[in-house]
């Protein structure tokens, strides 16, 4: 799960900030972020994140099947089984 110190510098990579048992100060004349715009963008890396490793076990299974029929994989699918 992302961070909230994660998503405020994906949002304001800038941002000054302090976080005290999940109380956000903002300082030196850091524009404050919504807490709903923090955690949309939680929600947002979480998902990205998700999506991430899903497509890497597709290109995963699609190029051991690949392998097993003596296919050509792509250059993505082999990337995947290199070490």
């Amino acid at each position: 799960m992302t961070s909230k110190s994660k998503a405020i510098k994906s949002i304001n990579p800038n941002a000054e900030y302090s976080i005290t048992d999940g109380v956000i100060e903002w300082l030196n004349d850091t524009a404050e972020i919504s807490d709903a715009d923090i955690q949309a963008k939680i929600v947002e890396l979480d998902t990205a994140e998700a999506n991430a490793i899903t497509e890497k076990e597709n290109l995963k299974s699609s190029a051991k099947a690949k392998l097993i029929a003596g296919e050509a994989l792509t250059e993505e699918e082999a990337n995947t089984i290199v070490l």
